[in-house]
């Protein structure tokens, strides 16, 4: 007869709490995800930093896992920069070596599935290993990150344990990742939306980075992909076009494109915005011409008068610009004539510029 003994070690799939639970972080940085797995221990009364049965000093007889358990893991889905240091996108575990004097050496692994750091090679896994110092902090009875100091294209992580911090910074080349991301998402699902197009060469304009790719997603956004599919000719991308084009000093296409918009903006306020548009250009003739039209198409708009008055300043016209102005306080709201009375004092005065 054959007896089977079945001993407590079996593998399964329950949930079962766990002193050191687990933890995901994720924060986006710019358009780079950064994801922290962890498992946070407590202090429970320890002098963890100073405990070699806690935390391993100096690398011996092993590295930290930075956590509990398995080895904590940080990804990256663009490129980034570790403290001045290159790092490729991809996800690494994470160990810390603490030193003396408050230096930790933070390594990233490419080999990122160990439980803790037991079998991490150092000679072969680690990608990056970079110094840092600590610093203290508010007491953390769980072990956590923590994502401060925020910038554009800079974030400082932090990993929080009892009274210490350990922090490094991450930085992106935000209009490298930007545009790359565009660019990929744009053969996607957004490739059938033109909005997203035009979102993406106005971010580029903004930005003042990858101008002439731009205007070619621009022209995606008025022209549709192939066979013309999913074109939408309207005043926003019709508008970023203009500007594209005024960027990169192609004053033929762009009069050629201020004739498009003419025949069709639909709004006072698409007529007042794209009118400022060229007294920015210091298209005055042009602003001129356009806002006349303007106001002869919406005849009961007050504000629309503003950019007449401002290309007839621009163009030596004062007294014209004057009048003008004076004839906008009169029909605008009350709110508005302290700000109106200040441009026709400085019309007089002859130093006038338009607000950035």
């Amino acid at each position: 007869m054959l007896f089977f003994k079945i001993g407590n070690a079996q593998f399964h799939t329950l949930k079962i709490p766990q002193l050191s639970n687990e933890v995901k972080e994720q924060q986006r940085l710019g358009v780079t995800d950064i994801i922290i797995s962890y498992c946070s221990p407590t202090v429970n009364n320890r002098d963890v930093w100073n405990d070699t049965n806690v935390i391993p000093q100096e690398g011996e007889p092993i590295p930290w896992r930075a956590g509990a358990n398995m080895n904590t893991t940080i990804e990256f889905s663009t490129d980034v920069i570790i403290e001045g240091m290159a790092l490729k996108k991809g996800k690494y575990g994470f160990h810390i070596i603490p030193k003396s004097n408050n230096v930790y050496t933070l390594l990233f692994a490419h080999n990122n599935n160990l439980w803790g750091s037991y079998y991490l090679d150092i000679d072969k896994d680690i990608t990056l290993s970079i110094d840092v110092n600590s610093e203290e902090s508010p007491f953390s009875e769980k072990l956590d990150y923590e994502f401060f100091d925020w910038k554009a294209n800079s974030v400082t992580i932090g990993l929080e344990w009892a009274d210490r911090r350990i922090p490094f910074e991450v930085k992106v080349d935000i209009n490298k990742t930007v545009v790359e991301s565009f660019r990929s998402e744009l053969r996607g699902i957004n490739t059938y939306h033109w909005q997203a197009w035009n979102d993406a060469a106005t971010w580029c304009l903004n930005h003042n980075t990858n101008i002439e790719e731009a205007l070619q997603w621009a022209e995606r956004s008025i022209n549709g992909g192939y066979g013309g599919f999913a074109a939408n000719k309207n005043f926003s991308n019709l508008n970023t076009k203009a500007r594209l084009l005024k960027r990169l000093k192609k004053d033929k296409d762009f009069k050629a494109v201020v004739n498009d918009i003419e025949s069709i903006y639909s709004s006072p306020g698409e007529a007042f915005q794209f009118g400022r548009e060229l007294l920015n250009f210091k298209e005055y003739e042009s602003a001129l011409d356009f806002a006349i039209k303007a106001r002869k198409k919406f005849s009961d708009t007050w504000f629309l008068a503003i950019n007449e008055g401002l290309a007839r300043y621009f163009l030596g016209n004062t007294e014209e610009a004057i009048s003008i102005i004076e004839e906008v306080i009169s029909k605008a709201p009350q709110h508005y004539h302290n700000r109106f009375n200040t441009v026709v004092k400085e019309m007089k005065a002859g130093i006038y510029k338009i607000p950035n």
